[in-house]
């Protein structure tokens, strides 16, 4: 099993239209691509100085599925969340084979 993490930090003055964004929109978006089995929306706890930080996390259940992902899916749907909140949250993206 792969998880996708993507941790995004985000404005604090945006951060309550961002999140609603992720999981009215988003999420089920990444979710209707079929590539992945589940997701889960986590809010870090220890957070940086000026920033609301999150991670979307999405299973699915081989690399060659997330690759997939990447080339086909993903460049649509991060445009769609740099047109939404232009300059207003960075993010990073891991990739995480789980073990247990």
């Amino acid at each position: 099993m792969i998880l996708y993490n993507v941790t995004s930090s985000i404005e604090p003055e945006i951060a309550d239209e961002w999140l609603v964004f992720m999981r009215e929109t988003h999420m089920p978006e990444v979710m209707a691509t079929g590539f992945f089995i589940r997701s889960q929306l986590c809010r870090l706890l220890d957070e940086e100085e000026g920033g609301i930080t999150y991670a979307a996390q999405y299973y699915c259940t081989s690399l060659e599925q997330l690759e997939e992902y990447q080339r086909v899916c993903a460049p649509g749907l991060r445009t769609d969340l740099e047109i939404r909140f232009p300059g207003q949250y960075v993010s990073f993206r891991t990739v995480l084979e789980v073990v247990e």
